[in-house]
């Protein structure tokens, strides 16, 4: 019995030492015409979820990126894709002193062939359990907004439109 007892306490101490296994996402980004112009990558860190963003055929110039509250991209508009993804119901912005919202990304530079790519470390979401999730039961989204985010102004950072749109998914 003692030594039964003195394995299952070395068991439980190798299962608490062993880092959780890896955790990632993805998501397909479409454009206004359903059309896949790119996708997204999602990795859990200690330090919260790393993004990769990879885009093409989008207008050149600066665009506010964001992770939305529900996971549905329905073309033309996305606004099925919800509000900003905020469960700590903040204010918008990096830059605001009551912020920011868990989804607010920042923004992403297309150039003259429209391609662009932004990679973040997102230490307000995880890919674990909790209402910080990304797999939350109506889902999240990342999408792609005509205009910068100017990181400040509460509650879309003035990023304008939607026109593109990506389906978080393990």
């Amino acid at each position: 019995m003692q030594i039964r007892n003195c394995l299952v306490g070395l068991a439980m101490l190798l299962a608490a030492a062993l880092p959780a296994a890896a955790q990632s996402a993805h998501a397909d980004i479409i454009n206004q015409s359903g059309q896949k112009i790119g996708e997204a990558k999602f990795h859990q860190q200690k330090d919260g979820v790393s993004i990769s963003l990879s885009v093409s055929q989008i207008p050149p110039g600066t665009h506010g990126v964001h992770i939305h509250a529900a996971g549905q991209c329905i073309a033309p508009d996305f606004k099925t894709a919800g509000s900003h993804f905020n469960p700590d119901n903040k204010q918008h912005g990096a830059k605001n002193p009551a912020g920011p919202h868990n989804g607010d990304l920042g923004n992403i530079v297309a150039n003259a062939e429209g391609k662009a790519k932004g990679s973040w470390v997102d230490s307000h979401v995880t890919l674990g359990d909790g209402p910080n999730s990304l797999f939350q039961q109506a889902g999240t989204s990342i999408v792609i907004h005509a205009q910068p985010d100017d990181e400040t102004t509460d509650p879309t950072g003035n990023s304008g439109s939607r026109f593109a749109c990506g389906v978080i998914q393990k």
